[in-house]
């Protein structure tokens, strides 16, 4: 039975790194569409402003605690997401898999060349895999050709990393166009798989400091994470309410 934790009436998945695997293996071989999304603290605070995308996420077939905000919350509320689970470690792992079951990708975002990029990293560090791609940049008439383009190709697995909400309200707009295919929105992850910008080391990580070195990265973000503190507070008034 699907567990969901209540976050800012955001609603996300209870799960940890080997259960959502196992969730999204099904799904795959399920002969249907499936929405997967993966929310964050960031992510949740948007969605207090952009409806649709909050009822995107609260439709979604599963949404990943992406982000140490996110478990941190579920312990104030007292029911524990388990761990961190970060949509660029599934997506690698979903390739390691794709590998053994022969699975099929589609990547659709970024900036020109770099999903091609991060094709010929996944060939090179996993297999030959087949992946059709495209950059991001979409005008309708490149929309309609990429939407055409991923009926003809029909992959097992549609990664779109266009940011949030856009990547969201792409896949919520246009998902039921498509034939027994796993959407996930996976933000900036082909950058990392590109190898064009790096993850945080793993005691970072382990830490909870990655946000810490995406600042160090790209300091434009400190905006972004400064909505952290305020996101904790309203948790932590939700928790006051109940």
């Amino acid at each position: 039975m699907r567990e969901q934790v209540e976050i800012l009436d955001v609603l996300v998945d209870r799960v940890d790194s080997a259960e959502a695997l196992t969730k999204l293996t099904e799904f795959i071989n399920s002969g249907s569409n499936q929405l997967v999304v993966t929310p964050n603290a960031e992510m949740i605070m948007q969605a207090q402003q952009d409806m649709r995308l909050k009822r995107i996420i609260n439709r979604a077939d599963l949404a990943l605690p992406d982000g140490a905000g996110v478990v941190i919350a579920s312990k104030i509320l007292g029911t524990a997401i388990p761990e961190r689970v970060a949509g660029v470690d599934v997506v690698k792992k979903l390739f390691e898999i794709g590998c053994q079951r022969n699975y099929s990708f589609y990547f659709l975002g970024g900036a020109p060349k770099i999903a091609e990029q991060a094709k010929e990293q996944v060939v090179n560090q996993y297999c030959n895999l087949e992946i059709n791609v495209h950059h991001g940049y979409l005008t309708r008439v490149l929309e309609e050709k990429v939407i055409n383009d991923i009926i003809k190709k029909s992959p097992d697995i549609l990664l779109v990393g266009m940011g949030v909400p856009l990547q969201e309200k792409w896949l919520a707009e246009y998902l039921d166009q498509f034939s027994n295919v796993t959407g996930i929105g996976v933000g900036g992850a082909f950058d990392i798989i590109a190898g064009v910008k790096k993850r945080a080391p793993h005691w970072m990580q382990n830490l909870n400091l990655e946000w810490l070195y995406r600042v160090l990265q790209e300091p434009e973000r400190i905006v972004r994470v400064a909505q952290l503190p305020k996101f904790i507070q309203q948790v932590l008034w939700q928790k006051i309410k109940k």
